[in-house]
């Protein structure tokens, strides 16, 4: 049986006649019996009574309705909400931490004023993870920091950023104008945890000098590196971005590093076989504006 079958069937009981039934549905009167007809062979039972050339629900006829009201209410139900997925449906976002911290709230909110009824759901986490949660499709499109290499991965560059090293404004290279990298690996040294964005191409830009590090502190919270720098506890290599507000104010202050490129781009990331709805391609489109 299908659906067409119990629509015939609600509308027969809705107008009580076969021919008002076919006009309503714009069918032949032939095939709204036929149809009838094929719903009682098939379940073996009699839903109208006909008597004195009108049709009379049974008891099973009755019956037999509230179901078929309640499967064609299900199933446009389920017709609406497919077709307006993209207009009531949900968006995983997964974010690394910088990207988190300071561009994903604002882009979240902007989304929003347009698609108020999309959920948007985000993890944040570091670079290495959030690639792996691209991979496993358990967020439908990230922003990361690290170097993408994956070639399971479409890669989009949509900003610049820069990572800058910091001290405490009592630390011995704070009055230095610039160190050379040399100088920068022999530091107590607290970092971001290995798999961050920022730690990877750090620790990439030291070995192009054959030299390597071995941090005090590692941290997956910036403002915890960020409060031991200011403490005078060691330097560290972060984005400008999420120190700006520190250096404003006094806590650490930069230094700058001999021929150590530091400069990198963000991007957007996400599976190359996946398809990404138009309010996905929409909130793409507004980060990159």
């Amino acid at each position: 049986m299908t659906i067409r079958h119990l629509r015939i069937f609600v509308a027969v009981c809705e107008t009580g006649s076969v021919t008002k039934a076919a006009n309503k549905l714009y069918l032949a009167q032939p095939s709204v019996s036929l149809a009838i007809s094929e719903l009682e062979n098939y379940y073996g039972v009699k839903l109208f009574d006909r008597i004195s050339r009108r049709l009379h629900l049974t008891d099973t006829g009755s019956q037999f309705l509230n179901y078929a009201k309640h499967i064609i209410y299900l199933f446009d139900e389920l017709e609406s909400g497919m077709k307006n997925w993209d207009l009531m449906g949900t968006l995983r976002v997964g974010s690394s931490i910088t990207i988190g911290n300071y561009f994903l709230p604002k882009y979240v909110k902007e989304f929003q004023k347009t698609h108020p009824q999309i959920k948007v759901y985000v993890t944040i986490d570091n670079s290495q993870i959030i690639e792996d949660h691209v991979i496993s499709n358990k967020v439908d499109f990230a922003f990361t920091e690290g170097i993408i290499d994956n070639p399971k991965l479409e890669t989009i560059n949509f900003l610049d950023d820069e990572l800058i090293c910091i001290c405490a404004p009592s630390h011995p290279l704070s009055n230095q104008v610039e160190v050379d990298a040399e100088t920068l690996s022999r530091q107590d040294l607290i970092m971001r945890e290995r798999g961050s964005g920022g730690r990877n191409i750090f620790d990439a830009a030291l070995l192009t000098f054959n030299l390597k590090t071995t941090p005090i502190w590692e941290s997956v919270s910036t403002q915890a590196i960020i409060r031991a720098v200011g403490q005078g506890l060691g330097v560290s290599i972060l984005p400008y971005l999420l120190v700006k507000s520190a250096l404003e104010e006094g806590i650490v202050k930069q230094i700058k590093i001999q021929g150590l490129n530091l400069h990198r781009k963000l991007h957007i990331i996400y599976h190359k076989n996946k398809y990404l709805t138009p309010a996905a391609l929409d909130f793409l489109a507004l980060c990159k504006l």
